[in-house]
């Protein structure tokens, strides 16, 4: 599970999250980690890897949908597949894959599978005990 460390600080009548793995993220929302990591995606830069959260450290634990989409776009990466190259693998269009990484887009687990699996690869699923 993708889970970023998050320092909150008290800023007038505001509770500020800062998240330090990603730099520039700074809020008062709940969704400023997928928002920051979409402008990552869409730079085609890495994404950033979680740091280990220390005991008594806060954190946001993504989405599953959105943890399975940033797993699918770190894969294409690792093995230099492009959007186009798993678009004719899956035989579909371009902007279906474009939906498939698009961390705002509710994509369904059966789609991401095929795309994994068109990658060589086995999108899994486990269970942990809620924080």
């Amino acid at each position: 599970m993708l889970r970023y460390p998050v320092e909150l600080s008290r800023e007038k009548n505001v509770i500020l999250a800062f998240v330090p793995d990603l730099p520039g993220t700074q809020t008062f929302g709940d969704d400023a980690i997928e928002t920051m990591l979409m402008g990552v995606i869409g730079d085609r830069e890495e994404i950033p890897v979680p740091s280990r959260v220390k005991r008594g450290e806060r954190s946001v634990a993504l989405p599953a949908l959105t943890e399975a989409k940033i797993s699918l776009n770190t894969e294409m990466r690792r093995q230099r597949i492009g959007k186009a190259d798993l678009a004719r693998r899956l035989n579909c269009h371009l902007p279906q894959i474009d939906r498939l990484l698009d961390l705002a887009h509710s994509s369904r687990f059966d789609q991401l599978e095929a795309a994994f699996l068109a990658l060589g690869k086995r999108l899994a699923i486990s269970f942990e005990d809620a924080a």
